[in-house]
């Protein structure tokens, strides 16, 4: 097996509900590969989100064990996962959730005071923005920006701190599909440049190909795994 910088063993989640428990996931076994493009597909319902939010510590298992390079998020604390989450891990969403009342610039020094970053804020900003296509718009605001031109200063203040991990939940989903091979195109740029891992969910068929792994669920399950040339 490649070198894995996350791996799952039958990892559970149960929800209660009224009269009962829903079992989210059911026994998901799989390794996230180190530097590399890994893809979530299914449906809606087929529970990628919720293993996205295990993966990541955003939410608790209930069952099976997760490991990031070793480490045991059954032994880590609230605080260890925040400090995880804070230090290691970066996060986009479909919703790209740019601070409104912040240009650019500074939704992205924002991240990297977030994250404690020790270096020259001005001069990795200005690299990132470079990196993503976007020095020119530092200083527009976000309503001044297109959704893809949002997407991709949240990809930057996302990966501004040097995580080792990137998690995406639908990154493309509000954008067009020339809009989201863009943004594809950009991850793995930033594999390459940033040396970052990427875990994301889609449920876009157009871009199943651009990933290195693809793990399809359903119902909570694993049901395929394949990797691309």
């Amino acid at each position: 097996m490649s070198d894995h910088i996350l791996l799952a063993e039958h990892v559970k989640k149960v929800f209660p509900v009224a009269g009962g428990e829903f079992v989210a996931l059911k026994d998901v076994n799989m390794e996230i590969p180190r530097g590399k493009l890994t893809i979530l597909k299914g449906r809606s319902g087929s529970g990628k989100t919720t293993l996205l939010n295990i993966l990541s510590t955003l939410d608790h298992l209930s069952g099976g064990e997760v490991y990031f390079e070793k480490r045991r998020y059954s032994t880590m604390t609230d605080a260890d996962k925040e400090m995880f989450r804070k230090k290691e891990t970066g996060f986009i969403f479909q919703s790209v959730a740019l601070i409104p009342i912040m240009n650019a610039y500074e939704n992205i020094d924002f991240a990297l005071r977030l994250g404690e970053y020790k270096e020259d804020h001005a001069k990795r900003i200005h690299y990132l923005a470079s990196l993503v296509g976007m020095e020119e718009r530092l200083l527009h605001m976000p309503g001044q920006m297109s959704g893809g031109e949002q997407q991709r200063i949240a990809i930057a203040r996302a990966v501004a701190h040097g995580p080792k991990i990137l998690f995406a939940d639908e990154p493309t989903g509000a954008l067009d599909t020339e809009a989201g091979i863009r943004v594809m195109k950009l991850f793995r740029k930033l594999i390459e440049k940033e040396q970052v891992t990427i875990v994301m969910t889609t449920h876009d068929p157009n871009l199943m190909e651009l990933g290195d792994v693809i793990y399809e669920m359903k119902d909570g399950e694993l049901i395929d795994r394949r990797e691309n040339g």
